[in-house]
């Protein structure tokens, strides 16, 4: 791997999959700032690369059979780029079905659940007006403490997520998780997860893929302009 991959992103927990795993695989990249608060995810030039208008994204300029190819959503990244250096999806193929159990797990449950925790807590009730929805705040908040007891319950018998081995799986629930607070959990009750927080984030490779641009992260809530192109339909 001679060429440098393109990175589109911007500071997120789901942008931080992708520059977590280029950054641990020791990959080189050419990052390309993708401002969802400004709307750069719906340029057509982007749409292209991601047509669900959503970082982050991938180009590799040396993918199969040596011809170019873009890849959108952050799961599919983590295992194109698991496979492509053969690292971080363990060694077996037992291995490899904790993995993907566990990457599935963050893509359709934690992701969703603490992202929906973050917007009916944080940014729906400042935005203009307000959209204080008690119901919607319990739910989520609710939802994300239960997937994060049955995080905790996994990590009480392994060191990592899909067993005694870092992983894609890790790197995609982390940045997430490292978010609790504003999720309005607890660590109280689950010191696995706790420790586990503290032993992914003390990896060097994580610690540069979580600092990508990490000057460009603000708070939605006090933009309102942003809170329109993230939170409704572009015209």
């Amino acid at each position: 791997m001679t060429q440098p991959f393109d990175l589109y992103f911007w500071p997120t927990p789901n942008g931080w999959k992708a520059s977590i795993a280029l950054e641990e695989m020791e990959l080189p990249y050419t990052l390309h700032l993708i401002d969802i608060g400004a709307g750069d995810q719906f340029k057509p030039a982007f749409l292209k690369i991601s047509p669900n208008n959503r970082m982050p994204a991938i180009v590799d300029h040396e993918g199969p059979d040596g011809t170019p190819i873009s890849i959108f959503e952050s799961g599919a990244i983590l295992q194109y780029l698991a496979r492509k250096t053969g690292q971080f999806y363990g060694t077996t193929e037992r291995d490899r079905i904790s993995v993907d159990q566990w990457l599935m797990w963050q893509m359709g449950g934690l992701g969703p659940m603490a992202g929906q925790a973050h917007h009916f807590l944080k940014y729906a009730p400042a935005m203009d007006p307000p959209n204080d929805l008690p119901y919607a705040k319990d739910r989520y908040r609710k939802e994300t403490a239960r997937l994060y007891g049955v995080l905790d319950g996994q990590l009480a018998k392994h060191e990592f997520v899909a067993g005694d081995f870092f992983s894609i799986a890790d790197m995609s629930i982390w940045g997430w998780a490292s978010l609790w607070e504003g999720q309005q959990q607890t660590l109280d009750d689950k010191p696995h997860m706790a420790r586990w927080l503290e032993t992914v984030g003390a990896r060097p490779g994580v610690q540069r893929g979580r600092a990508v641009a990490a000057e460009k992260r603000g708070d939605f809530r006090k933009d309102a302009q942003a809170q329109k192109t993230l939170f409704t339909k572009p015209e």
